[in-house]
């Protein structure tokens, strides 16, 4: 695995009870959660890839009778969603580098696609694919532009990239995703950048 992912992984693994703090259970991204979850089924299942501490995105869409599946590569948050949202099914697994078994009617990657190197994302298209059905529903966030950028965590760096809009545009076309919405810096959730798509078909 490429050293800037595993360093990532690294921080959250030190920094996981200040990092669950920190992020609390406001939820400045609901509208774009029930959005996300009112174009599936009822019940629907649920990949959330960097699931982190389970809130407050996991126990939301458990809370609107979603089938959670969470997979994220720090397993001190894996243990934290498992105590606070134990209705959901918490996997400790590398986004990378996992395969399950399974399709799920939604594919989320709130806030940890934009951790992987520019690669690794367009590699990770081909894995929401594997594990989509027809018209399951794919939410992610990314950077506004391409380019790579370091945050930081309790003083440890913290890795962040970015596709460029035309990039994630073809990845989703040539994967069979069809862009539902998409909105740059939403100035309604905390200036996140968020595409939401929907799988059509195999492209030929």
């Amino acid at each position: 695995m490429a050293s800037k992912g595993n360093q990532v992984i690294d921080v959250y693994r030190r920094h996981a009870n200040t990092w669950t703090n920190l992020r609390g259970t406001d939820m400045p991204e609901r509208k774009w959660i029930n959005r996300f979850v009112s174009v599936m089924p009822e019940a629907p299942s649920v990949l959330d890839l960097g699931c982190g501490s389970g809130e407050p995105i996991g126990r939301h869409l458990v809370d609107l009778s979603c089938k959670v599946t969470g997979i994220d590569a720090a397993p001190e948050l894996i243990e934290i969603a498992k105590k606070r949202v134990p209705e959901a099914n918490w996997l400790l697994a590398d986004m990378r580098a996992f395969r399950l078994d399974l399709k799920f009617h939604g594919i989320l990657a709130w806030n940890s696609l934009f951790h992987l190197s520019p690669d690794e994302q367009s590699h990770m298209f081909s894995t929401f694919k594997q594990h989509a059905l027809p018209g399951t529903a794919l939410m992610f966030t990314s950077g506004p532009a391409r380019g790579e950028v370091k945050g930081e965590l309790e003083g440890d760096p913290l890795y962040h990239s970015s596709l460029s809009t035309e990039q994630y545009a073809n990845l989703l076309n040539l994967n069979g995703f069809d862009v539902i919405s998409h909105v740059i810096e939403d100035p309604e959730c905390g200036q996140h950048t968020v595409w939401l798509s929907r799988f059509n078909v195999d492209p030929p």
